[in-house]
C-alpha cells in the first residue's frame, strides 16, 4: 500500500491493493499479475507502461473485472470510489461499468459494431443505463459528445467502415465519457494510427481530462507520448511495479535501471546515439526466480539480486522504486556485478545520476 504519499490529502478515485492475476497452462499457472498496488487520484492521469507482456493490459482488464478464462483474479481488492469490485456479481458490475468506469480499446475497429450507426451504438450506452429517453434528447447529447470529442454531426448517422481510424478512436472516446464515470482506462489508444492522428487522438485525450476532470489510466510503451498526456508514471517489469514517480521526475531522474532502458529508447531528434538494448530474456513467469525480477537482464544485478526481492520503498517525493541498489550503496561501491560476457561495466559510484549517465550519457542535457 502507497498510502503515504503526499497526494493522499485528495480523494481516491481508484484505490488497487495487492492485485494478482494468473492464467492456467497444463504446466503451471503463468503469474501475470504479481501483487500490485497503487492509487489514482481525483483529476490525475497515471501512466502504466513497459514492454509487450509486462502485465499492463492485465492490470486494465482486471480493473475492469474483464480477465476471461483461464486467467483469473486469485487476490486483491479493486475498490472505485470505495467500492471493491473483486466479489461483485455480474450484474452489479454491469451497472457499475460505464457509470464509475469506462475503457477506451486499443483497437477501435474491433471495438465498434460494423452493422450499427454511430448513432445507435452510443445510445445503446446511454439508455442501458439510464433507460429510455425521448428522441430529441437523447440525439442532443450523443451530438453534444461528438462535438466534445471534435466529430462532425454527420458522424451521428454514419457507420464505423465510413469512419477513419482517428475517427473511429474518438467515437471510442465520446463512448467512454457517455455517462461522465469518474475514472477512465485507455489501452494504448493510439498505437494502431499514424503519426499525425495520434496526436489529434491524443489532444482529444487532454482536452477530455481537462473539461471533465476525469481521472485516467494511459497504458502504453511509448515512452514519449506518455511524458506529454500524464502526471504519475508506473513502469511496469513481468507482472510486477518497479517504479513510479510523477512524470517530470521520473524523466528527469530514473531510479530503476529497467525505467532507464525505457527512457534511453526514446529516439532523439537533435543527435544520433546508439540504442542501448538489455541482453538476456525474462525469466519464466511460470517460475519467478527469487529475489529481483529483473535480475536477469540488469547490467548492476549482485548476489543480492539473486537472492532477496526489494520492495518498492520509497527515494524522493512521490518517488518509489523496487531496486538494491538504493538501499545499500556501498554494497554495491564495494563488489563486483555477477560476472556476464554481455554486460557493460558498472559505475564505481552507484547513485541516481551515476546510474542514470551510465545508460544514456546525454540524459542530463535532455532534461
Amino acid at each position: 500500500m502507497l498510502s503515504s504519499l503526499p497526494n493522499g490529502s485528495r480523494p481516491v478515485v481508484l484505490d488497487v491493493q495487492d492485485l494478482r492475476v494468473h492464467y492456467a497452462t497444463p504446466r503451471g499457472d503463468v503469474i501475470a499479475v504479481n501483487g500490485i498496488s497503487f492509487q489514482v487520484y481525483q483529476g490525475e492521469t497515471v501512466g502504466l507502461v513497459g514492454e509487450s507482456g509486462c502485465g499492463k493490459t492485465t492490470t486494465a482488464m482486471a480493473i475492469l473485472r474483464l480477465v476471461q478464462p483461464p486467467g483469473r483474479i486469485i487476490g486483491g481488492r479493486v475498490l472505485i470510489e470505495g467500492t471493491d469490485l473483486v466479489p461483485l456479481t455480474e450484474k452489479q458490475l454491469r451497472e457499475m461499468r460505464w457509470n464509475k468506469l469506462a475503457l477506451i480499446p486499443q483497437g477501435a475497429m474491433n471495438s465498434l459494431n460494423p452493422v450499427m450507426r454511430i448513432k445507435d451504438q452510443i445510445g445503446d450506452a446511454i439508455t442501458t443505463h439510464e433507460g429510455k429517453q425521448p428522441r430529441d434528447v437523447l440525439k442532443g447529447r450523443i451530438l453534444e459528445l461528438l462535438n466534445q470529442v471534435g466529430l462532425p454531426a454527420r458522424v451521428y448517422n454514419m457507420y464505423p467502415h465510413e469512419l477513419s481510424g482517428g475517427m473511429k478512436q474518438r467515437v471510442c472516446v465520446a463512448m467512454a465519457i457517455a455517462l461522465n464515470p469518474p475514472l477512465i482506462i485507455a489501452d494504448e489508444p493510439t498505437s494502431a494510427l499514424d503519426v499525425v492522428v495520434q496526436r489529434v487522438v491524443a489532444q482529444t485525450l487532454l482536452d477530455v481530462k481537462q473539461r471533465l476532470g476525469v481521472s485516467m489510466i494511459l497504458i502504453g510503451h511509448d515512452m514519449g507520448l506518455q511524458a506529454q498526456l500524464v502526471d504519475r508514471i508506473i513502469v511496469m517489469y513481468a507482472g510486477n511495479i518497479v517504479e513510479i514517480a510523477p512524470v517530470r521526475e521520473a524523466f528527469k531522474n530514473p531510479l530503476h535501471p529497467y525505467t532507464q532502458l525505457l527512457i534511453a529508447s526514446i529516439p532523439s531528434i537533435k543527435e544520433r546515439k546508439p540504442l542501448k538494448v538489455t541482453e538476456g530474456l525474462t525469466h519464466d513467469l511460470r517460475n519467478p526466480p527469487p529475489g529481483c525480477v529483473f535480475q536477469f537482464r540488469c547490467p548492476y544485478a549482485r548476489e543480492i539480486c539473486r537472492s532477496l526481492r526489494p520492495q518498492l520503498k520509497a527515494y524522493g517525493v512521490e518517488h518509489f522504486t523496487a531496486c538494491h541498489i538504493y538501499e545499500n550503496p556501498m554494497l554495491y561501491e564495494n563488489s563486483a556485478p555477477i560476472a556476464t560476457a554481455t554486460r557493460p561495466a558498472t559505475p564505481g559510484a552507484l547513485y541516481a545520476s551515476d546510474l542514470m549517465k551510465e545508460v544514456d550519457p546525454h540524459a542530463g542535457a535532455a532534461a
